[in-house]
C-alpha cells in the first residue's frame, strides 16, 4: 500500500480532519497522481450530509482534480511520469454494457465506480477522493491536462464542466440557438461560458439583479430576474434550450414557460424529486430532460473545447487546511463560482 495524507469525514456534522491515508499499489494500467488542485462540489456537501461514520465506510470527498503523474504501471501507454493530468468523478466502469460501449460510462448499467464513496471493482474497497495528496487511478479514466489553462481552474471542469457540456452537445446548441442558463453558480457560470463559445445567444436567469454585471462579463447577452413577473412574462417561449442549474428544490413551471416551441428544459442542478404540470409541457410541445456527468469521449472533447476557447472555471483558491471553511461557505452559496483547494499544504 502507498501512504499519503488527506481530509477525512467523521460524520455528517463533524469537521473534516487531516489524517494519513493508504492508496493501493499500482496495478498494470494504473497511474499514481500527485494531486495539486481539487474542486469543492455541492455533491461533496450531499455526501457529507448523508455520511454515517458508524457504518464503517470512510469518506474522503473530492472528485474533480488536477495534478502530475508520479509513477505508471507497466501497461500504461498514454502517460509518463511528469505529465499533467486531470481526473473526474468516475474512475472505472464495467466496460461491457451498452452504455460503456457507447462511451457513456457515466450511465454504466452496473453503476460506475465513483472517485469517492464507490466500490473498487477488483478488491471491494471504498474509494477515497481527491481531498488528498495522491490518487491512484486507471489510465483510461485520466485525461491530459489541457495546455494553456490554469490547472486550478481546470479542476472544476471535470465535474461541473462536463455536466453542462453533455446537454449542450446533446441538444445541438450552436450559433442559431437561443439559450438561457438558470442559476449562476458553479454549474451555471460554466454553462454560460460554453454556450457563448458555441455561438449561442445566451441569457442568464437569476433571482439576483446584482448578477447582471457578472453575466455580461461571462459573455451573456442579458439577465432575466426570475422574481420579476414582468420580465419572466416577456421572456415566455423565447429559448430553444434552458439549462437549469439551480441546486435547491424549486418549481419547474416558470422555467418551462421560457422554453420555445419544441424546445427543452435540461434539469441539472437539483437531483431530488420534482413535480411537473403536464400542461407546462403540452403547451408548446416542450421537453424535459436531464444529464449527469459525462463519459470518457465527452469529457475529452469538453477539455479540448475549453483549451481551444480559453475556458476555465472562475475560482477562489484556498489552502486545503481551509476545507471546512470552504464547505461552510458553500452551504451559504458564498462563492463566485467554485472553490478549489490547493493540496500542496499536505506535503
Amino acid at each position: 500500500m502507498r501512504a499519503t495524507t488527506g481530509w477525512l469525514a467523521d460524520g455528517p456534522t463533524a469537521r473534516l480532519r487531516r489524517t494519513p491515508l493508504e492508496r493501493r499499489d499500482l496495478r498494470p494500467d494504473d497511474l499514481a497522481v500527485r494531486i495539486d488542485y481539487c474542486g469543492v462540489c455541492h455533491t461533496d456537501l450531499h455526501a457529507l450530509r448523508a455520511h454515517d461514520s458508524k457504518a464503517g465506510q470512510p469518506l474522503v470527498p473530492g472528485h474533480e482534480f488536477t495534478g502530475v503523474v508520479t509513477e505508471i504501471g507497466p501497461a500504461v501507454t498514454r502517460f509518463s511520469a511528469g505529465d499533467g493530468v486531470a481526473v473526474g468523478n468516475i474512475v472505472d466502469s464495467c466496460g461491457e454494457c451498452s452504455m460503456c460501449q457507447a462511451g457513456q460510462e457515466n450511465f454504466c448499467h452496473a453503476f460506475p465506480t465513483l472517485t469517492y464513496g464507490g466500490t473498487d471493482r477488483h478488491d471491494g474497497s471504498t474509494t477515497l477522493g481527491g481531498y488528498s495528496r495522491e490518487y491512484v487511478v486507471r489510465e483510461q479514466f485520466a485525461y491530459p491536462l489541457p495546455p494553456g489553462l490554469d490547472p486550478a481552474a481546470v479542476a472544476p471542469l471535470l465535474c461541473a464542466g462536463v455536466t453542462v457540456w453533455e446537454p449542450l452537445q446533446a441538444l445541438g446548441v450552436g450559433p442559431s440557438s437561443r439559450v438561457a442558463v438558470a442559476g449562476l453558480g458553479g454549474l451555471g457560470h460554466l454553462a454560460v461560458k460554453m454556450a457563448v463559445a458555441l455561438g449561442a445567444t445566451t441569457s442568464v436567469v437569476s433571482r439576483s439583479p446584482d448578477k447582471a454585471e457578472d453575466a455580461r462579463r461571462l459573455g451573456a447577452h442579458g439577465l432575466i430576474v426570475s422574481t420579476d413577473p414582468e420580465q419572466m412574462a416577456k421572456a415566455r417561449d423565447r429559448f430553444d434550450v434552458v439549462i437549469d442549474t439551480i441546486s435547491a428544490p424549486h418549481d419547474l413551471g416558470p422555467y418551462l414557460k421560457l422554453v420555445a416551441l419544441d424546445g427543452t428544459l435540461s434539469h441539472l442542478g437539483h437531483l431530488g424529486p420534482v413535480t411537473v404540470e403536464t400542461i407546462d409541457l403540452l403547451v408548446g410541445r416542450k421537453k424535459l430532460s436531464s444529464a449527469g456527468s459525462g463519459g470518457r469521449p465527452a469529457t475529452a472533447a469538453m477539455l479540448d473545447f475549453c483549451a481551444e476557447n480559453g475556458i476555465g472555471a472562475d475560482i477562489e483558491l484556498l489552502p486545503s487546511a481551509q476545507v471546512n471553511e470552504a464547505l461552510d461557505r458553500l452551504r451559504r452559496n458564498d462563492v463566485r463560482y467554485r472553490f478549489v483547494l490547493d493540496m500542496s499544504d499536505l506535503s
